[in-house]
This record gives C-alpha cells, sequence and structure tokens, in this order.
C-alpha cells in the first residue's frame, strides 16, 4: 500500500502558532486528506483568519533603494510567517516594532508584510506621526561598532520615533495606532537547509554586526521565521496618564519583555553562562550544607568535598549546543524519513500560544527510546527551543552521552539513596533549571513501558520540580502532558523478551552501532505526536493547596499538603496524557484480532469490527484532544499487512487473517496504548458475555462499583456518575447498532443481546474481550483474600499469590496478555482496595476486611462464567498463615436472584 495520507486535527492559530501549509482534514473518516507540509512533517495549524487588506496602492511607493535590495536579497531570503489573529480583527493604522534595527530586518519585514497582505511598513502611517516616513520602529540599534573600531560608540537601548510616536497621540486625540511587535530569526528552522556550516550562522542571543548578519543571511536565509504578535494599543497606554518619559520607558519594557519571552520560546534561554550555573548550583545554601556534612562524614577537608559536588554538577549538567542541535537535525530528518511513513503532531500550535511566559514541562508517555528524539525535533522543527531532558544514567555512553548531552539531556542515577550530596547538587539543579526559565522534559513513569499501558507515576521528579517554584514562585509552571503513538517499535523484540522473563539488556555502544543498519531498512509506520490539555500548576496549587499563601517555602519545610498535592499533580497528568491518545490503524486492528482465540478473524468479520470501533469512538468521543486514523477499514487492513503485522491466508469461502507467533504478544501492546477508549462499551459487553439479559439500572450500579478500579489502573477522567452516563451513551449506540435490543421499560429498561451465534453477538463478545482480563484479575485477588480469611495474608504475599495464579490460569487456558499476571497491576488493585476501605491492615500487619468485600465480590462474578469462576477458587493458593483445607465459602451464585438469564 502506498504511504498513508497525513491526519490533522484543526486548531485555531496564535501568536506562536506554525503558518498554514495545508487545510486541516477532520480526524473522522470523512473529508479529503490534506496536503502534507514541505518534508515528511506535518501539522495541525489551520488556516489564519486573513489579515486585512493593504491600503489602496497608487498614492505611495517604497522607497527605491529598497525596492534594489529587496531584488538582490529575494534569491536569498525564503519566510516562515505567523500571524497572530487579532490583527486581522482591528483595522487601525499599525506600525511595527522591532526588536533592534538593521538594514536586513527592515528589508525582511518588507517582504513578510508583502506576502502576509499586511500593511507595508516603507510607507508613513497617515500623517506620518512618526516623521520618518515609515511605519515601523526599532528598540535599539545593532552594534555599529562590531569590529572594536569606535571605543565611544554608543549603543543605543531606547527609541526616539517611539517617543514622537507618543508624543503624537497626546497632541492629537483622533489618532489611534496599533503597535505590532515582529520577531526575526535567520537560521533557526532546519527544514531545508543542506550546508553545514551554516549552523555556526544560526541565530543565538548574541547581537551580531553587519558582516556576520549578512553571512547569516546568505547561508541561512531561507530558513527564516517571522512572528507578527498581537497589537498593542497605544491609546491606552497614553490613556494612563503618565508623564511622557516614565511613558516610553513603561512601553519599552513590555515590548523588551516580549521580545525576550519570544527568543526563549524560539532558541530557548542565554546558555552561555553554564559555569556561572555551576557556581550558583554550589554556592546555593542547601549544597553548601550538604558540602559541610559530607565533610563532618569523611573527616576530609571541605576543600574535598566541594571538589566531590563539583564533580557530581558535572556528572549531571546538560551541556547544550545550539550548533549541535542544529546539526542533529540534519541527520533526524534523514533517519525520520528512512524508517517512517510519516510523523504527524496535533494541538502544536494551542501550546504555543500559551506556552511564552511560563517554565514548560513536558511530560510524555514513555514507549521508546525515539521519545525524547521525536518531542527534540518536532519542536525545533516548529519554532519552540527543545527542552533539556531527564535522563538516565545509563545513557550516558561514550559519544553518545556527550552528543544528548549538547542536545540538552541532563544524567540521574538511578537511585539518590545513601548519597546526601548529590541528592542536593541535583535538586539544586532542577531548581536552578526552574527558575532561570529553561524547558524540562522528564517521563513520570520512570521508566519505557513493557506493556503499552501507562505506568504508574513516580513521583520524584514531579515533586523536585514543585518544590523549586515553591522556592521561588515568580515565574509560572506549565505542564504538557504528551501523548506519543507508535503503529510498531524499535524495541518490540527486547520487550517481548523481557516479559518472557528475561533480564533487561544493558545499553552499550557497540549494541547501538550494530543496530543501526537494521533499523535503517525497516518500516516502522506512522508516528502521532499530540500535545495534550496543559495542567497550570498555579491552579493545582490553588484547588489542593488553599492554605499556601503565595509566599516563598524554604527547602527545610514539609508542609501536609505537599506530598498529595504532588500525586494529584501526577494522575492528573497521566489521565490527561490518556485524554489525547491517538488511534492508529494498528490499535484497530490489535482491538479486533486479538478478541478472538486464534488471533484471526475472516475480512468481512474484521471490517465490521473496526467500521464498529470508529463508530464508538466518534459517537461517544473519549475528549477533544483524542485522533481517530481517517482510513477505511480496507486501508487499515492493507496497511496492515504492508508493516508485517498481520498475514492473509487465502481461502475459497473468504480470505482469513490473523497474527502469527510472537506478534500477538506484540500487538497486545498497541491494544493496551488504547484500551481506556473503550472501557464504557467493553464495560457493557462483558455484562453480556454470561448474561443474555440485564437491567440497565443494575449494570450502571455495578458499573459504578467497579469505576474506581478501572479508574486507577487506566487513568480515567471521569467521576462515577459520568461513567454512568457514558454507559447510557454507549447503549444507545449499541441498541442503533443492533448489538442489543431494550425488551422492556421496567426498572429503568431490559437489555437483551441476541441468542445464538450472530454475527452482532460475535462483534459484542470482541469489545467485550479488552476488560475481561482486568476483571479476571480483580476476581483472583477476591477469590484468595476469601478463600484465606481476614487477617491472614500480608499485602506483599497476596500480590504473589495472585500472581502465581494468574499465571497457571494463563498455563490452563489460552495464553493471556503479559499483563495479565503483571504483579504492579495487582498491587494497584490492592492499594485501591485499602483506600476504599474494603480492606485494611490490621495491628499485625494484615489484611482484614469484612462481609461488604463478599457482597463486592458477588457483583464482580455477575461478569464471569461459571466454570471461570470455578476454577479460580479451585487453583487460588493458601497462604502461609492458612493451611490448604481451611476455606471459607465464598458468597453463592448469584445467577439465580440477579435478574440474569
Amino acid at each position: 500500500m502506498a504511504a498513508m495520507p497525513d491526519r490533522h486535527s484543526p486548531d485555531q492559530p496564535g501568536l506562536f502558532a506554525p503558518p498554514a501549509a495545508a487545510d486541516d482534514a477532520a480526524t473522522g473518516p470523512a473529508g479529503p486528506a490534506p496536503l502534507p507540509l514541505p518534508g515528511f512533517l506535518a501539522a495541525d495549524a489551520a488556516t489564519p483568519p486573513g489579515p486585512p487588506s493593504p491600503p489602496p496602492a497608487g498614492k505611495a511607493r517604497n522607497p527605491l533603494w529598497a525596492r534594489l535590495l529587496g531584488r538582490l536579497l529575494a534569491p536569498w531570503l525564503r519566510l516562515e510567517i505567523e500571524v497572530d489573529p487579532a490583527i486581522a480583527a482591528d483595522p487601525r493604522p499599525i506600525c511595527y516594532v522591532l526588536e533592534d534595527y538593521g538594514l536586513s530586518n527592515a528589508l525582511i519585514l518588507q517582504r513578510a508584510c508583502r506576502e502576509a497582505a499586511l500593511p507595508p511598513p516603507l510607507q508613513p502611517i497617515a500623517g506620518d506621526p512618526l516623521g520618518r516616513r515609515r511605519a515601523y520602529v526599532a528598540l535599539s540599534r545593532r552594534h555599529v561598532n562590531a569590529l572594536g573600531l569606535l571605543p565611544g560608540a554608543e549603543h543605543k537601548t531606547h527609541s526616539g520615533s517611539l517617543a514622537r510616536l507618543l508624543q503624537a497621540h497626546q497632541q492629537q486625540p483622533e489618532l489611534d495606532v496599533h503597535l505590532v511587535p515582529v520577531s526575526i530569526f535567520v537560521g533557526q528552522a532546519p527544514k531545508r537547509s543542506s550546508g553545514w556550516f551554516s549552523v555556526l550562522f544560526s541565530e543565538n542571543w548574541t547581537l551580531v554586526g553587519r558582516f556576520r548578519r549578512l553571512l547569516a543571511i546568505l547561508l541561512n536565509g531561507r530558513d527564516t521565521l517571522v512572528k507578527f504578535a498581537a497589537p498593542v494599543p497605544v491609546r491606552e497606554i497614553v490613556a494612563e496618564g503618565l508623564e511622557p518619559e516614565r511613558t516610553v520607558r513603561k512601553l519599552s519594557r513590555i515590548l523588551r519583555t516580549h521580545f525576550r519571552r519570544v527568543r526563549e520560546v524560539v532558541i530557548g534561554p542565554d546558555l552561555s553562562t553554564r559555569r556561572m550555573l555551576a557556581d550558583q548550583v554550589l554556592s546555593s545554601p542547601l549544597v553548601k550544607e550538604a558540602i559541610a556534612d559530607q565533610a563532618r562524614r569523611d573527616g576530609s577537608k571541605p576543600e574535598a568535598a566541594w571538589e566531590k559536588a563539583n564533580a557530581y554538577f558535572w556528572e549531571i549538567a546538560a551541556d547544550y549546543s545550539n550548533t549541535v542541535v542544529r546539526s542533529a537535525s540534519f541527520a533526524l530528518t534523514f533517519v525520520w524519513n528512512r524508517i517512517y511513513r510519516g510523523v504527524l503532531v496535533h494541538h502544536l500550535d494551542q501550546f504555543k500560544q500559551e506556552a511564552p511566559g511560563h517554565e514548560v514541562v513536558y511530560v510524555p508517555s514513555h514507549r521508546s527510546h525515539m521519545d525524547y528524539l521525536l518531542v527534540s525535533y518536532l519542536l525545533y522543527t516548529h519554532g519552540v527551543v527543545p527542552p533539556h531532558i531527564f535522563a538516565g544514567i545509563n545513557l550516558n555512553l561514550p559519544v553518545v552521552g556527550t552528543l544528548l548531552r549538547k542536545g540538552g539531556a541532563f544524567f540521574a542515577r538511578r537511585s539518590f539513596k545513601g548519597n546526601a550530596l548529590y541528592s542536593a547538587v541535583f535538586r539544586e539543579y532542577m531548581a536552578q533549571l526552574v527558575a532561570g526559565g529553561y524547558s524540562i522534559e522528564y517521563f513520570i513513569e520512570g521508566g519505557r513501558s513493557r506493556t503499552g499501558r501507562l505506568l504508574q507515576p513516580k513521583g520524584g521528579s514531579l515533586a523536585m520540580t514543585v518544590r523549586a517554584y515553591l522556592r521561588q514562585p515568580t515565574r509560572p509552571v506549565l505542564f504538557q502532558p504528551v501523548y506519543i503513538g507508535y503503529e510498531k517499535l524499535m524495541e518490540g523484540r527486547s520487550y517481548l523478551d523481557e516479559l518472557s522473563g528475561k533480564p533487561k539488556e544493558k545499553e552499550s555502544i557497540w549494541q547501538l552501532l550494530a543496530g543501526i543498519p537494521k533499523v535503517l531498512r525497516s518500516n516502522y509506520g506512522q508516528v502521532v505526536v499530540n500535545f495534550g490539555e496543559r495542567i497550570q500548576l498555579s491552579q493545582v496549587l490553588a484547588e489542593l493547596a488553599p492554605e499556601w499563601d503565595g509566599q516563598p517555602i524554604g527547602d527545610d519545610e514539609k508542609p501536609a499538603w505537599f506530598a498529595r498535592t504532588v500525586d494529584a499533580l501526577a494522575q492528573r497528568i497521566q489521565t490527561n496524557v490518556n485524554r489525547a491518545a491517538d488511534v492508529n490503524p494498528i490499535n484497530l486492528l490489535a482491538l479486533a484480532l486479538l478478541s478472538t482465540p486464534k488471533h484471526a478473524m475472516g475480512e468481512a468479520d474484521l471490517r465490521a469490527q473496526i467500521a464498529l470501533s470508529k463508530t464508538l469512538l466518534a459517537e461517544v468521543p473519549y475528549s477533544d484532544w483524542v485522533t481517530v486514523t481517517p482510513h477505511t477499514p480496507e486501508q487499515i487492513i492493507a496497511h496492515g499487512e504492508e508493516i508485517g503485522l498481520i498475514t492473509r491466508t487465502a481461502h475459497p469461502l473468504g480470505d482469513v487473517l490473523g497474527v502469527e507467533g510472537d506478534n500477538a504478544v506484540l500487538l497486545s501492546y498497541f491494544r493496551n496504548n488504547v484500551l481506556h477508549l473503550f472501557t464504557a462499551s467493553s464495560w457493557i459487553a462483558v455484562c453480556f458475555q454470561n448474561n443474555r439479559r440485564m437491567g440497565r439500572r443494575q449494570l450502571q450500579q455495578i458499573g459504578r462499583t467497579l469505576y474506581p478500579f478501572l479508574q486507577a489502573e487506566l487513568f480515567l477522567p471521569w467521576d462515577e456518575e459520568t461513567f454512568a452516563a457514558r454507559i447510557d451513551r454507549t447503549i444507545e449506540v449499541f441498541v442503533r447498532e443492533g448489538l442489543l435490543e431494550q425488551v422492556s421499560d421496567e426498572d429503568g429498561g431490559i437489555l437483551q443481546r441476541n441468542a445464538g451465534q450472530s454475527d452482532e453477538v460475535f462483534r459484542l463478545r470482541a469489545l467485550g474481550h479488552t476488560l475481561q482480563q482486568a476483571f479476571e484479575r480483580y476476581y483472583i485477588a477476591i477469590a484468595i483474600l476469601v478463600k484465606n480469611g481476614s487477617g491472614t495474608l500480608q499485602a506483599g504475599e497476596l500480590e504473589s499469590l495472585c500472581q502465581l495464579t494468574a499465571q497457571r490460569l494463563s498455563l490452563l487456558y489460552a495464553p493471556a496478555a503479559p499483563e495479565f499476571f503483571d504483579k504492579t497491576l495487582f498491587r494497584g488493585f490492592i492499594q485501591k482496595l485499602r483506600e476504599l476501605k474494603l480492606v485494611w491492615p490490621d495491628d499485625t500487619g494484615r489484611l482484614a476486611f469484612d462481609e461488604r468485600l463478599k457482597a463486592w465480590a458477588k457483583d464482580a462474578r455477575v461478569v464471569l462464567g461459571r466454570e471461570l469462576r470455578h476454577t479460580i477458587e479451585k487453583i487460588s493458593p493458601a497462604g502461609s498463615g492458612r493451611s490448604s483445607g481451611e476455606q471459607p465459602a465464598l458468597p453463592p451464585d448469584p445467577a439465580a436472584t440477579n435478574g440474569a438469564s
């Protein structure tokens, strides 16, 4: 099959939105596929509203010098233009504001205005209030003394033209001009660059001379970014009635702050002070105290402890280099084009509108080593500085570690225990990054998911970030969840080995080099990066820690609300990652094919099952951030065959499509990526696996009971009542699709599935399979608890017994997905039982419970077949505190009394 067309989800562009290169298509199946952006990347920016029409031509022309120089410069420039939509909404005259003056900036501005159909900057505003026969001002002038030949040359830091414009507004009440800040970056985006030498002249924080600027344009002018920000109304500022000098200073300060924030977003903070950062870390009270403690413990001189702290800093710290990042972008462009059929990004423009002025913390899902490379690359190529990345020390390999460090990675040891000095240096380094405005990226799951599910978060990095903000709450912190969806994983085979019991292999440079040729020869399908709903730390604190008064909190202070706030923030981040999921063709194939005993379906059945899944996603949407492949079931099947994940077996009665060998386990990974999107539909389908008829109210009531466990396991965003409402909406779709019928209005409605083995029953059973194993795990834990009795088992012992039971059940019946006997899932379920007070530790630390647990088990058993229940009860082992002969009775079978038939 040919490369699949790109998918997009339209957004409204803003101040920092990428330029429109194509109309977006909806994420559903309808609508034409959008044109791709140049190269292989595609963004979701919608075409911005049209700018205001320029004034009628004929009255004025650009100066002759501008026309001549513009023609000379034209072959060397290609502009990427971003226009704030507020400019289109206001017809008032515009005066552009540049950060610094330069002939090249004036010519670039002139061309950008022409291409964006904005009023020309080299023609005067009506009445010429600037007195300069132009419509732009500059806050400062590029250094005219670049060679140091004029010691007395002055570098202007204010604009006389801006002062004249303000004075004209004071003298002419009818005058109302808007200032439009314009940021120009030559050589930031490397989408079309082909030369390596050009990286030396890319945009940075240095104010360069004319010659270097000329070289930058000749080498990088075809990668020039021009950002038109939202207008600033001059009349409103003048109306404040300040003295003229104060008004000029205030307006200049506002504009400089804006330009600095934009520059930080596009090229990052000024990184020329790395040694100064080391001095700040080592001279902080926290680290100085840790150094003194280390010297006392070692019985050494303070200088020796300081040297150790200094060595820790350089072991940890990133060494970000624009040159290396830009160079790496060339190599990564080649790699992505070679191994992927497209890398799509959604909702990035919304983030770019909100990001300026914030300390941004990126918190992506972690499924592959490609995650951090993809996020950094996409941000860089879309005009946002790549973040500093929290990486494990295991990646600090020879050569590779140096490149990662220069790409923004800073390294942390797996454990800080027993090393108070290292912990102090690392915490202070993180605090300085947050205070300095450096964007950060880390994976709160701690490691890569081997099962495709989001892992339970680890709060260490989050706690350090929150602590840094509380210590210096001056710059607001913004958490940006990111969902990364793959169609095929580079690490798939190694994950399979680890899930089979083999130990994780240690990374090495030779292992990496040996794997490169194989990777470059492979087809890994398409990758989607979705930016989810952002989380403001200040809002989280206002909600969960109202007792905090906004005053700084020292490192030695430990408020009672701190731990619970960090835990709640971690859960919210994971929930928002799941709310930004992408449903790709492999996800849909995995959902359908893994629901059958032999992981195979007739082609017609597979098409129908995929179509049903897409219907549910469209009719009962999970969130506005979820994206779904627009491709038809036929295209999806063809794509699965193309990348080698499914096979076709020809047969006279119709072809059969299936999964062979280890691919079934690998496909379970992609099913688990989107399991949470089908929770309500799977719950309904599970209830009708062993019951032909069931009351709607009973179905909702048991659903509410089980929901807290599903919510904790799958990071679901609703409360119990909202989940019940989703069940109701899903039932309506099931009735319309013929999967269920309502046979009575009693008790809120009696629902019934078809008898026998109809197509509708087959599709219903396939939907229910996605959650069936979760309920089996729950029942295993309940059965073992009840079988052993109250006050018999400790939590760790219960986890081990549950894991052994699940493994044996998998051996006796069809092989289950690897996570079926994952001890961490049992641990999460047991923890939720404790939170809900269904079980609790007694005086000896053993788990106690009462009759409520048996009642809960009665409800859970409604969805499990008798044979399976009997098997679980039979093979559930007794713990060390009880002999196998002592077996309390489980609650009676509810089938005769619960209204099911």
